[in-house]
């Protein structure tokens, strides 16, 4: 590197933002992720025995993959290329490709190709990646912030070890935070910065683990913040709220988050805890998640785990989806809130859900028996020839209303499918089904098991 090219570069450092000037240099300013870069752990001893394997870095963003990834380039001896797999496309793989096997060939020095945000290529461009990782051409590494199984083809997967990093700490964070405030090189140590502890506790939480957020935030901050005579900056808590604006929640609506908070809602209004099951609504809400997609949601929930404990809970929750659906949001968020707390503390009961899925089960593997003669209608003489009707007893001219006779194919006479449970209303039911056909509808068979 020339010397232009030098100030050059240092120009652009000190002018990119606060995050990428603080990255790290190696593995002691590196911090947090210590079950992959820990002295004793497996990542870190390939990195620095630069056998590196084929790899992809999956975790929430702000946790350290790009970093990862850039140390592996400052340690390793083989050749490093780095593309975004938002500007580049299948050209830019093939020249990399072609230029790692000349490499490869004529000097034997191999190739780490690092590609970030790779769920971003489509599968007929990670086909492209394939064939060269699999012959030796490269050795991969993406970074990801979607889960892998979902968003990379199976045969590049089967390739790759999947190496997760976790959201730093808040402790993690704040130790970032005041490394940057000290060092003078490439950090905010010029500006002579002091946070408030308000403001950095306000910053710790809203940052949700994500230290290039912080980081950028704080330089955001600073810059905003007043100059005192001596020449300090102090971030007072009004600052710090002004930089930070609103919290963006880390939510994708197709991936992990979607499915994790919606699981999250269903099994708190299962576990009849009506605080977390508001707590899930509010977080789905607030990321913009589709609110019929959640209302109906609660209507399979109604019918699902409460059931017959509570008939009024579907009443409620269809209620709350048609209101959605007419009203719109934000106010639509009124009807769903008070669908969810009733649902929540609603008697729960699965024997619904139950009884059907093991009708479903007979139907799937068992004989398929005609429809009884009695229960059969007799529309024509000759379907009266054929015993269509007979025999069968109209409830309504007997006692009770009830008659009393086997209505199933004669291979499931006496099979029971639906066992109600002693929670609310359904305990009448349960009454009123033994009073009829005696207890064999109380036995406690096969519950329905909870499911996401």
């Amino acid at each position: 590197m020339t010397l232009f090219e030098h100030h050059r570069q240092s120009i652009q450092n000190l002018n990119a933002p606060l995050a990428a000037r603080m990255r790290p240099r190696n593995f002691d300013e590196l911090v947090g992720q210590e079950h992959l870069v820990g002295t004793e752990a497996v990542l870190r001893q390939s990195i620095e025995s630069d056998q590196i394997p084929s790899m992809i870095l999956w975790g929430p963003p702000g946790s350290g993959k790009t970093t990862l990834a850039s140390l592996i380039s400052s340690v390793t001896k083989s050749h490093f290329e780095q593309v975004s797999a938002v500007t580049s496309g299948v050209s830019d793989l093939r020249r990399i490709f072609q230029e790692a096997r000349d490499r490869l060939g004529m000097s034997e020095q191999r190739t780490i190709f690092f590609v970030d945000e790779i769920h971003r290529f489509n599968k007929a461009q990670q086909d492209v990646i394939l064939p060269h990782v699999e012959d030796g051409t490269v050795t991969f590494i993406g970074a990801t912030t979607e889960n892998p199984s979902f968003e990379i083809i199976s045969p590049l997967l089967s390739r790759s070890r999947i190496f997760t990093t976790h959201p730093l700490a808040e402790d993690e964070i704040a130790l970032i935070i005041e490394r940057a405030l000290k060092d003078s090189d490439r950090g905010l140590g010029h500006m002579n910065v002091s946070v408030d502890p308000k403001a950095l506790t306000l910053l710790l939480a809203i940052s949700n683990g994500d230290s290039r957020a912080a980081l950028n935030t704080i330089e955001l901050a600073a810059s905003a913040s007043e100059q005192t005579e001596k020449g300090a900056h102090c971030i007072t808590l009004p600052v710090m709220e002004g930089a930070l604006q609103r919290r963006a929640l880390s939510y994708d609506k197709k991936g992990d988050q979607h499915y994790d908070t919606i699981s999250a809602f269903i099994k708190s209004v299962r576990a009849s805890d009506p605080d977390a099951a508001i707590y899930w609504l509010g977080r789905m809400i607030e990321a913009g998640e589709d609110s019929l997609f959640i209302s109906r949601r609660m209507v399979i929930l109604a019918a699902e785990d409460i059931g017959l404990a509570d008939p009024q809970a579907l009443t409620i929750a269809v209620a709350a989806q048609q209101a959605v659906h007419f009203i719109g949001m934000p106010e639509g968020r009124i009807p769903m809130a008070e669908a969810a707390i009733y649902l929540a503390t609603a008697p729960k009961s699965n024997a619904a859900y139950t009884a059907i899925n093991k009708v479903l089960e007979d139907v799937k593997t068992n004989r398929v028996d005609p429809v009884p003669l009695h229960l059969r209608n007799p529309v024509n003489s000759t379907m009266q020839k054929m015993g269509y009707g007979k025999g069968y007893q109209y409830p309504h001219q007997l006692n009770d209303h009830f008659a009393g006779q086997d209505n199933l194919p004669d291979n499931l006479k006496g099979k029971t499918y639906y066992h109600p449970s002693n929670q609310g209303y359904e305990k009448t039911v349960a009454e009123r089904l033994n009073r009829w056909w005696g207890d064999k509808h109380n036995k406690n068979e096969e519950r329905g098991s909870n499911k996401s």
